[in-house]
């Protein structure tokens, strides 16, 4: 099949055009989508709207596909459903239901599954129906963030470990988002702040609303520089802001990649989205 990798954004991120992932791939058709991702962190499809089987089965090229966390909509399933919409009724939630409440939390920059030992390789989101506007989602490298440290907050860094938590990131939105039982199922966990590439050599960083403090540091000291970090990944110049059409599929790195969702008319509009996240395969 034809193809072309089309840039997203000046410093990372690109478009496979040519390629419909509705449609099966062999290991070798995919092999030039791998190291286009190992090389932009961030791939767009654009085509029809996948089914669930479809997207499990590109889903699958990139690795062992996680089961969603309990506190999701779809939890215990392979899906980590991003909507506003009750299936069991076809109706829009209302604004104060806690299933908005839950969304709200993925409004700040986050890295998927960091909270967990295995990590994350890579995330999948699908879009089933999405609103006529508003609700794009926002992606930022922070690898292009390492390369643009200074060279003494680099050494500063270069072996600190972060402790992640589910409940610290979720807690700053809504105390009630999660349970006690999810609040036990997701304790703490550690990871070293910079990441290598094992591919290319290439050094990110693993930060982000779950990178609750930095191990053997007071909260006060771990605050202040892994929201310094945070806020140097995410300038408006360095971020990609995707406008979402029924069908766009995309994959983001989720060892050097932040990502936030933006608000829509959640009351007004339907927003169906599906994400699949795939185990980092160095930590397993």
């Amino acid at each position: 099949m034809a193809r072309k990798i089309r840039p997203l954004h000046g410093l990372f991120g690109a478009e496979v055009v040519g390629v419909d992932a509705t449609k099966p791939l062999s290991a070798e058709e995919f092999a030039p989508i791998s190291e286009a991702f190992e090389a932009h962190s961030v791939l767009l499809f654009r085509g029809p709207v996948l089914s669930d089987e479809q997207q499990v089965a590109l889903s699958e090229h990139f690795g062992q596909v996680q089961v969603a966390f309990k506190a999701n909509q779809t939890g215990g399933s392979m899906f980590s459903r991003q909507s506003n919409i009750n299936f069991e009724t076809n109706d829009i939630f209302p604004p104060d239901h806690h299933r908005i409440t839950f969304l709200k939390a993925n409004m700040l920059w986050h890295s998927d599954s960091s909270y967990m030992d295995c990590g994350s390789l890579c995330s999948i989101l699908a879009a089933r129906e999405v609103p006529p506007t508003g609700g794009n989602t926002e992606v930022v490298s922070t690898r292009v963030a390492w390369e643009e440290l200074p060279k003494n907050l680099k050494s500063r860094i270069e072996n600190l470990s972060v402790v992640h938590s589910l409940s610290y990131a979720r807690d700053k939105m809504d105390m009630s988002i999660l349970t006690d039982e999810a609040r036990a199922a997701a304790p703490p966990v550690k990871h070293p702040l910079v990441q290598v590439n094992p591919t290319n050599g290439k050094k990110s960083m693993l930060i982000g609303a779950h990178a609750a403090f930095i191990d053997g540091w007071s909260e006060e000291d771990s605050r202040e520089l892994l929201d310094e970090l945070v806020e140097r990944a995410s300038p408006a110049q360095n971020i990609y802001s995707h406008e979402w059409q029924d069908g766009d599929v995309i994959v983001w790195d989720n060892r050097c990649v932040l990502h936030r969702a933006t608000p829509f008319e959640s009351d007004k509009y339907r927003r169906h989205l599906e994400r699949t996240t795939i185990t980092d395969r160095a930590r397993l």
